[in-house]
């Protein structure tokens, strides 16, 4: 049974993985390299800046977590600011 669950949850993260499309591939990669800017600048305000537009990146491809989950889903919105 144990070796049942385990295959059939590679088989689901293998899925999940197929699914992700070039555009995603490439938006977050984007989205890394302004988070890492982010993580290494000294200044606050650059910081949220670089934060916010890797997020916005993130969620026009529509992976704004890498897939993992939607409940930590930036909601960027900008009638809710």
């Amino acid at each position: 049974m144990r070796l049942l669950i385990t295959a059939t949850a590679a088989l689901a993260a293998l899925s999940l993985a197929a699914c992700e499309s070039k555009a995603d591939k490439t938006a977050e990669k984007q989205a890394d390299s302004l988070e890492a800017q982010a993580a290494a600048t000294p200044n606050e305000a650059k910081e949220t800046q670089l934060n916010a537009k890797a997020d916005a990146i993130e969620q026009q491809a529509g992976n704004a977590d890498g897939g993992a989950t939607t409940a930590n889903t930036p909601d960027t919105s900008p009638s809710k600011k």
